[in-house]
Protein backbone atom coordinates (compact mmCIF):
# COMPACT_ATOMS: atom_id res chain seq x y z
CA UNK A 1 0.00 0.00 0.00
CA UNK A 2 2.97 2.24 0.86
CA UNK A 3 5.02 1.46 -2.38
CA UNK A 4 1.91 1.90 -4.01
CA UNK A 5 0.98 5.00 -2.63
CA UNK A 6 4.86 7.06 -3.26
CA UNK A 7 4.84 5.27 -7.13
CA UNK A 8 1.57 7.25 -7.57
CA UNK A 9 2.65 10.27 -6.00
CA UNK A 10 6.10 9.92 -7.79
CA UNK A 11 4.16 9.16 -11.10
CA UNK A 12 1.28 12.09 -10.27
CA UNK A 13 4.43 14.76 -9.39
CA UNK A 14 6.00 13.24 -12.60
CA UNK A 15 2.72 14.05 -14.98
CA UNK A 16 2.16 17.65 -13.61
CA UNK A 17 5.91 18.74 -14.37
CA UNK A 18 6.20 17.00 -17.75
CA UNK A 19 2.46 18.20 -18.62
CA UNK A 20 4.18 21.82 -17.18
CA UNK A 21 6.94 21.44 -20.04
CA UNK A 22 5.01 20.15 -22.90
CA UNK A 23 1.85 21.73 -22.92
CA UNK A 24 1.96 24.98 -21.10
CA UNK A 25 5.85 25.83 -21.98
CA UNK A 26 5.69 24.28 -25.44
CA UNK A 27 2.08 23.78 -26.98
CA UNK A 28 0.04 27.09 -24.75
CA UNK A 29 3.14 29.14 -23.86
CA UNK A 30 3.48 30.54 -20.63
CA UNK A 31 2.12 34.00 -21.62
CA UNK A 32 -0.66 31.93 -24.15
CA UNK A 33 2.46 32.79 -27.21
CA UNK A 34 2.65 28.38 -27.83
CA UNK A 35 1.51 27.38 -31.13
CA UNK A 36 -1.35 25.77 -29.66
CA UNK A 37 -3.33 29.16 -29.27
CA UNK A 38 -1.57 31.32 -32.18
CA UNK A 39 -1.87 28.63 -35.06
CA UNK A 40 -3.75 30.29 -37.68
CA UNK A 41 -5.52 26.84 -38.62
CA UNK A 42 -6.56 26.63 -34.98
CA UNK A 43 -10.45 26.21 -34.48
CA UNK A 44 -11.86 29.62 -32.96
CA UNK A 45 -13.72 27.79 -30.58
CA UNK A 46 -10.57 26.28 -29.17
CA UNK A 47 -8.99 29.46 -28.49
CA UNK A 48 -11.98 31.21 -27.24
CA UNK A 49 -12.72 28.63 -24.13
CA UNK A 50 -9.10 28.92 -23.06
CA UNK A 51 -8.59 32.50 -23.51
CA UNK A 52 -11.81 34.20 -23.22
CA UNK A 53 -15.06 32.39 -22.35
CA UNK A 54 -15.70 32.86 -18.64
CA UNK A 55 -15.35 30.83 -16.53
CA UNK A 56 -11.76 30.20 -18.10
CA UNK A 57 -10.30 27.07 -17.31
CA UNK A 58 -9.54 26.12 -13.97
CA UNK A 59 -5.85 24.69 -15.12
CA UNK A 60 -5.24 28.30 -16.07
CA UNK A 61 -6.99 30.62 -13.61
CA UNK A 62 -6.33 28.42 -10.03
CA UNK A 63 -3.80 25.75 -10.90
CA UNK A 64 -3.59 23.77 -7.09
CA UNK A 65 -6.72 21.85 -8.04
CA UNK A 66 -5.99 20.46 -10.70
CA UNK A 67 -2.20 19.67 -9.89
CA UNK A 68 -3.93 17.90 -6.58
CA UNK A 69 -6.28 16.33 -8.66
CA UNK A 70 -3.13 14.77 -11.15
CA UNK A 71 -1.45 13.24 -7.67
CA UNK A 72 -4.58 11.51 -7.49
CA UNK A 73 -4.62 10.48 -10.75
CA UNK A 74 -0.97 8.98 -10.44
CA UNK A 75 -1.76 6.95 -7.56
CA UNK A 76 -4.91 5.14 -9.13
CA UNK A 77 -2.36 4.61 -12.29
CA UNK A 78 -0.21 2.80 -9.83
CA UNK A 79 -2.89 1.14 -7.85
CA UNK A 80 -3.70 0.03 -11.55
CA UNK A 81 -0.77 -0.68 -12.29
CA UNK A 82 0.26 -2.76 -9.57
CA UNK A 83 -3.09 -5.02 -9.98
CA UNK A 84 -2.38 -5.53 -13.98
CA UNK A 85 1.03 -5.85 -14.47
CA UNK A 86 1.83 -8.82 -13.37
CA UNK A 87 0.71 -10.72 -16.12
CA UNK A 88 2.87 -8.81 -17.78
CA UNK A 89 6.65 -9.54 -19.22
CA UNK A 90 9.27 -8.82 -16.33
CA UNK A 91 11.06 -5.90 -16.57
CA UNK A 92 10.44 -2.21 -15.92
CA UNK A 93 10.96 -1.15 -19.42
CA UNK A 94 8.21 -3.98 -21.26
CA UNK A 95 5.94 -2.96 -17.77
CA UNK A 96 6.41 0.74 -18.80
CA UNK A 97 5.57 0.40 -22.00
CA UNK A 98 2.40 -1.56 -21.50
CA UNK A 99 1.03 0.77 -18.89
CA UNK A 100 1.81 3.75 -21.21
CA UNK A 101 0.31 2.47 -23.97
CA UNK A 102 -2.42 1.69 -21.98
CA UNK A 103 -2.69 5.01 -20.44
CA UNK A 104 -2.53 6.56 -23.33
CA UNK A 105 -4.94 4.63 -25.52
CA UNK A 106 -7.59 4.34 -22.86
CA UNK A 107 -7.40 7.92 -21.31
CA UNK A 108 -5.44 10.91 -23.56
CA UNK A 109 -6.60 9.24 -27.17
CA UNK A 110 -10.17 9.26 -25.93
CA UNK A 111 -9.63 13.02 -24.24
CA UNK A 112 -8.71 14.36 -27.81
CA UNK A 113 -11.22 12.61 -30.02
CA UNK A 114 -14.24 13.74 -27.74
CA UNK A 115 -12.61 16.82 -26.79
CA UNK A 116 -10.55 18.84 -29.03
CA UNK A 117 -11.84 16.97 -31.95
CA UNK A 118 -15.44 16.58 -31.17
CA UNK A 119 -16.07 19.56 -29.21
CA UNK A 120 -13.81 21.90 -30.61
CA UNK A 121 -13.30 21.32 -34.19
CA UNK A 122 -9.21 21.20 -33.70
CA UNK A 123 -7.28 20.66 -37.11
CA UNK A 124 -5.99 16.97 -36.91
CA UNK A 125 -2.25 18.22 -37.32
CA UNK A 126 -2.78 20.14 -33.80
CA UNK A 127 -4.44 16.87 -32.39
CA UNK A 128 -1.32 15.20 -33.60
CA UNK A 129 0.96 17.69 -31.63
CA UNK A 130 -1.42 16.98 -28.87
CA UNK A 131 -0.98 13.53 -28.67
CA UNK A 132 2.58 13.51 -29.19
CA UNK A 133 2.88 15.54 -25.73
CA UNK A 134 0.28 13.23 -23.70
CA UNK A 135 2.61 10.41 -25.08
CA UNK A 136 5.24 11.87 -23.42
CA UNK A 137 3.53 12.50 -20.67
CA UNK A 138 1.83 8.63 -20.23
CA UNK A 139 5.63 7.33 -21.16
CA UNK A 140 7.50 9.35 -18.39
CA UNK A 141 4.53 9.05 -15.68
CA UNK A 142 4.61 4.88 -16.16
CA UNK A 143 8.21 4.91 -16.70
CA UNK A 144 8.61 6.43 -12.95
CA UNK A 145 5.41 4.30 -11.57
CA UNK A 146 7.49 1.06 -12.91
CA UNK A 147 10.87 1.94 -11.39
CA UNK A 148 9.40 2.63 -8.29
CA UNK A 149 7.11 -0.78 -8.18
CA UNK A 150 9.19 -3.02 -9.97
CA UNK A 151 12.44 -1.84 -7.82
CA UNK A 152 10.97 -2.28 -4.59
CA UNK A 153 8.86 -5.51 -5.72
CA UNK A 154 12.12 -7.22 -6.02
CA UNK A 155 14.82 -5.69 -3.70
CA UNK A 156 18.32 -7.24 -3.89
CA UNK A 157 18.74 -10.41 -1.63
CA UNK A 158 22.29 -10.78 -0.20
CA UNK A 159 24.22 -13.63 -2.05
CA UNK A 160 24.41 -16.93 -0.14
CA UNK A 161 27.48 -17.83 -1.97
CA UNK A 162 31.07 -17.45 0.00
Amino acid sequence: MTRTLVAGLAGGLTLNVVMLLTFRLIGFGWNGGGFLLTSAIQSKKLIAVWTQLEPLPLIVVNPAPMVAGFLVFGVMHAAIYGWLSTGWPAGIVPRALRFAGLTFALSFLFFEFFTPVNMFGEPLILVLAELSFWAIIALAEACVIAAILERRAHPERPSTQA
